[in-house]
This record gives C-alpha cells, sequence and structure tokens, in this order.
C-alpha cells in the first residue's frame, strides 16, 4: 500500500499516512514557468496499491489538473490499483442541467478521473449522491454525520437541541443526523431569487429557547446560513451554531461568518484552512484523518467500507 499526495491538502495527508503508520510516497508534483504541471514519482510502485491524495478545492482547476497527471503518471508505473482519494469533490454543484445549453460538469470530471487511470474514488459527503452514478467505476461515499454526532453529544451535553436543515434539498442529510441524536428536527424554507442570493421567508418547526444546529454539506459565501442563523435567532433560538463538511469559504465568507449571528461554525478539514479560518474566533475544525485512514485500509484489505457507518 502506497499513499501519494498532490499539494492542495498536504496536512491532511500526512495526518492519514501518520495513522497508518506509512511513509508517504516520494513524489515531485510541481509547475513548469508556465504553470504546466509536472509530476514524477521517484519509488518503485510496480505492483502496489496506490492512493493518490487531492481535494479539488481553490484554485479548483490546477489541483484537478495534478489529480488527473498524477493518476497518469501512477498508471504508467504499472501499479496494480489506483485510488482518487478526493476529500472535497470539485464541480459536485454542477450535477445536472440548471437551465438550457448548461453542462453537467460533474459527469465530465468523473469521465476524466475514469480516464486518466483512476480504479476506484473515495469521497466524503458528495454534494449529490447520484453524483456516484456518474462513475464507471467503484465509488465510496463517507459520510461526517457520525463524527459531527459525537462531536454534538459533547459540546451540547444535557442542553435542548434542534438539527436544523437551511433548506429543503437538505432535509434527508438532516433527519439522519437528528435520528442519530434523538432530536428534533426544524426547516428552513427560503426562496432563491438569483444564483448566490437568498431569503429566508419561514421556519418550519419549534425551536424557542433552544439550541439550533444547522447541518450543511458545503458552505461557500456562508449568506444562506447567516440568513438561516439570524431567522432562527428571530423566532425565539437561545443559539444558531453550524455543522458543514466542505468549507469553501471563498471571497468574504469568512468575515461575514465572524460578524454574523453564528455562534461557532465547525467544518472538517477536507479543504485545506486558509488563514482568515485558522483566525476566525468563531470557526473551528475537525478532522477526518482517522476516518479516512480507517476507510482506506479496508479498502486496501477488501473489507467492508460501509460498516464504519453501522
Amino acid at each position: 500500500m502506497k499513499i501519494v499526495a498532490c499539494n492542495s491538502n498536504r496536512p491532511l495527508a500526512e495526518a492519514v499516512a501518520a495513522k497508518l503508520n506509512l511513509p508517504l510516497t516520494r513524489a515531485s508534483v510541481r509547475r513548469f514557468a508556465d504553470m504546466e504541471v509536472f509530476v514524477e514519482i521517484h519509488e518503485n510502485i510496480r505492483g502496489e496499491d496506490v492512493f493518490v491524495m487531492q481535494s479539488t478545492s481553490y484554485p479548483a482547476n490546477d489541483n484537478l489538473m495534478e489529480l488527473l497527471i498524477t493518476l497518469d503518471a501512477l498508471r504508467r508505473s504499472s501499479a496494480r490499483r489506483v485510488t482518487a482519494v478526493i476529500p472535497y469533490f470539485g464541480y459536485a454543484r454542477q450535477d445536472r442541467k440548471s437551465g438550457p445549453r448548461t453542462p453537467i460538469s460533474a459527469k465530465l470530471v468523473a469521465n476524466l478521473i475514469t480516464e486518466a487511470g483512476a480504479n476506484r474514488v473515495l469521497t466524503m459527503d458528495l454534494h449529490a449522491g447520484q453524483i456516484q452514478g456518474f462513475f464507471d467505476i467503484p465509488v465510496d461515499n463517507l459520510f461526517a454525520a457520525p463524527l459531527f454526532a459525537r462531536d454534538i453529544r459533547e459540546r451540547f451535553a444535557g442542553r435542548s437541541i434542534v438539527i436544523v436543515s437551511p433548506d429543503v434539498g437538505g432535509v434527508l442529510r438532516a433527519r439522519g443526523l437528528a435520528e442519530r441524536l434523538n432530536c428534533d428536527l426544524a426547516i428552513i424554507d427560503k426562496r432563491r431569487e438569483r444564483a448566490g442570493v437568498s431569503e429566508v421567508m419561514n421556519v418550519i418547526g419549534e425551536v424557542a429557547g433552544r439550541d439550533c444546529i444547522l447541518l450543511d454539506d458545503i458552505v461557500d459565501s456562508g449568506g444562506t446560513l447567516c440568513n438561516a442563523a439570524a431567522a432562527l435567532i428571530e423566532k425565539g433560538a437561545h443559539s444558531a451554531s453550524v455543522y458543514t463538511t466542505h468549507g469553501v469559504l471563498s471571497g468574504g465568507a469568512v468575515a461575514r461568518i465572524a460578524s454574523g449571528p453564528i455562534a461557532l461554525m465547525t467544518i472538517t478539514d477536507s479543504i485545506l484552512a486558509t488563514e482568515a479560518v485558522r483566525l476566525a474566533h468563531n470557526v473551528r475544525q475537525l478532522t477526518i484523518a482517522p476516518l479516512l485512514a480507517e476507510a482506506m485500509r479496508r479498502i486496501s484489505d477488501e473489507s467492508s467500507v460501509s460498516s464504519l457507518f453501522c
């Protein structure tokens, strides 16, 4: 078993390797003067089970090209099997035609990863579960819910909590966490006037006097979650916190969250934290390294991955 790390989130790759008690495979992933990506593997990997770790986060296109070229290098080096470990799968929000003459970019990226040489994909909290069907190779989609459930039990012990879905599309995800915690569920009914702008319309469920926990898979601009938190506070909620798997946090998102009504936002380290995230007083990270390491071990051993979530 070998682990190759690209450049998008090397600290996470190092943490996973430490959990598995394996050194990272020596490799160079660098740029030419014109920013072309060049990859060279410095160890013999013939016949090995290789895992290449790369989140396709900002800069998404550069990180995607690093992943594709690394996969090609591994395939041409006669690796027995190559698993693309993509903690954050970029382009996942483009999973359907949103209007006439628009692409389904998630399917295109799935084709690219497969053609580049991946035999298997390991990812986490896909934006839409049907993206697994875009691949013609096995896909293991891990969930952060068990990690969040443990943290919520510790942090909110003895308090009256309610899990809140920030939109109708996230109800299934929020209900699953509410069932794990044996607590109530609420839903934010919002109307989106145009892309990137949302208006909260109503809160469905009893939130007055309770600690509300908003659950989402991706936080980008943070506008929707800040609006949702404000609506919950207006309805009498004691506090509004957020748990989200992928902290994209583009533009002025961190400043918006730091100055907004969200008491605490918890994200995972599927995306490398920026300096702004590290300095924010109300943003914290949970590591997914143990979960990824165990899933990779099970894939290598040909044992069950789904039993991780039983």
